[in-house]
């Protein structure tokens, strides 16, 4: 993989500028914007970012910091999704906890934002109490975002429970966006300040990158990742006016200053040191950038698959129409096609070749792999195995040499596992998928050399990149996830059946 971008002078100029921040205060409310652990997206559009980078700041003045979780309570009602890795917003946050504490950050508690008493957001809570994390539960601000004397007042910001402090910095973070963490840093900020103590807020930003160019590609890549927001990357008209100096930032932040500004100002009582949105960030992301044109196609590259992502969503009815034509409008700003994405051409030769000799209601489903170096495996669906499975069998015996005829693993074995599946359990589909088939190579594997060498191979496919001709199942997305393969699917179901798999 050609490098873009370097790590190690981020990880030094980020930490450098928060330490920065908290110099002028004595306690400083620390906003993380976009995902503080397994950053996907910035592993993808900037190669050479450590997805875990942000963590690593912290980790480097792990002394000094305490976090606090925010999650909106609606979230939790909807069973929303962290695309990235498939899990709800619920379970991110339980994830997030255990991650923190692995890199040994004291998490201090988890707030609940907009809460309002909604089912499943209580049973929530009580399981978080009940396993000793401390819970602070917020309601919707009155007045907010326009009433400013309501908002800065007892029943505003006041009408919250003020959570328990002891670090300067305090790191505010959330399962993804809109989850309440500027709404609770202000919160802090008036109790900080009823206490008469002098305390700071602060966004920890990733993108849009401010010193890169409006429709650079990377910074197009973060509106195609949020089209489901409507987030659309400005110049930010605060800075030009105050410095002269063009910056981007977001919709969403440049509406939300000048209220934001003489919220903080009203808090303190005295001038903001904010004069624009880009001001409020701490982002060094652009000072690590070596290989403009590498970031640029993986940009491209992270835009196309944007755009499977959003066409998937919305035939599942997850996204609304206006997603969807905005990611196709994104495509056609950078004269970008499906097409480009090197795995899609193969699968759907190749599907296409199978449905000349199949009935023409069958799909025909097939997964294209390209390896990490370059060459491109395709794998078609069976009477035994799905095609994500068989792609993945035939891409690691591409890479232990081994010939593709070769059968590895036992009819001995793959019998019962088909007969537990279906005669025991009540699976009305036979075929075996990805994790099942590695699990039957593994197992064949005690005996047979030949096997092992071809399951070592299985790492080799972090960072390959695939494409299905339908939608896989969740089970089949999460393993390419934990393979480390980077997937997307054309927005077709595998069979007419509505609940059964096919």
């Amino acid at each position: 993989m050609k490098i873009g971008f370097d790590h190690k002078k981020y990880l030094e100029e980020q930490s450098k500028y928060i330490l920065e921040r908290v110099n002028n205060f004595d306690k400083l409310y620390l906003e993380f914007g976009g995902k503080l652990i397994g950053d996907l997206h910035a592993k993808r559009v900037l190669p050479g970012f450590d997805e875990n980078a942000k963590i690593k700041v912290l980790q480097h003045i792990k002394e000094k910091v305490e976090v606090v979780i925010c999650v909106y309570a609606g979230d939790i009602e909807r069973n929303k999704i962290r695309g990235d890795f498939g899990i709800t917003y619920d379970m991110e946050v339980l994830r997030l906890i255990d991650d923190l504490r692995s890199y040994e950050l004291d998490v201090n508690s988890v707030v609940i934002t907009r809460y309002e008493g909604q089912p499943a957001t209580t049973v929530f809570i009580n399981k978080l109490e009940r396993r000793g994390i401390k819970v602070y539960k917020h309601a919707p601000t009155k007045g907010y975002p326009t009433d400013v004397d309501t908002i800065v007042s007892d029943e505003g910001y006041g009408a919250n429970p003020y959570i328990e402090t002891t670090k300067p910095i305090v790191v505010v973070t959330a399962p993804g966006p809109n989850s309440g963490k500027l709404g609770t840093c202000l919160s802090q900020l008036y109790h900080e300040n009823k206490r008469g103590n002098a305390v700071g807020y602060s966004k920890f930003e990733t993108f849009p990158v401010w010193n890169v160019p409006l429709k650079h590609p990377l910074n197009i890549a973060y509106e195609a990742a949020t089209v489901d927001l409507k987030d659309v990357n400005m110049i930010d008209s605060f800075h030009l006016e105050k410095y002269g100096e063009m910056a981007v930032n977001y919709n969403r932040d440049l509406e939300l200053f000048p209220v934001l500004k003489k919220i903080i100002e009203k808090i303190t009582g005295k001038e903001s040191i904010y004069q624009s949105p880009t001001d409020m960030g701490v982002n060094r992301v652009g000072y690590g950038i070596i290989d403009d044109e590498v970031v640029a196609e993986a940009s491209r590259q992270e835009i196309i698959r944007r755009y499977f992502k959003t066409a998937c969503e919305y035939k599942k009815g997850q996204v609304d129409k206006g997603a969807y034509e905005r990611i196709k409008m994104i495509m056609e700003e950078l004269n970008l096609k499906p097409e480009d994405r090197t795995v899609v051409i193969p699968a759907r030769d190749y599907s296409n070749k199978l449905k000349e000799n199949a009935d023409k209601n069958d799909a025909c489903p097939v997964v294209a792999i390209e390896l990490t170096d370059g060459r491109v495996i395709t794998g078609k669906g069976s009477d035994l195995m799905n095609s994500t499975a068989a792609v993945t069998l035939n891409a690691i015996k591409t890479l232990a040499n081994i010939d593709d005829e070769l059968h590895l693993i036992s009819p001995a074995i793959l019998e019962p596992i088909v007969n537990l599946k279906t005669k025991t359990l009540g699976s009305r589909n036979p075929k075996l998928s990805c994790e099942e088939i590695l699990t039957a190579l593994s197992i064949c594997a005690v005996t047979n050399p030949t096997a092992q060498v071809v399951l070592d191979k299985l790492p080799l496919l972090k960072g390959a990149q695939a494409h299905s001709t339908t939608i896989l199942s969740k089970n089949d997305e999460q393993t390419f996830r934990e393979l480390g393969i980077d997937v997307t699917s054309d927005p077709e179901y595998p069979s007419q059946n509505l609940y059964y798999a096919n």
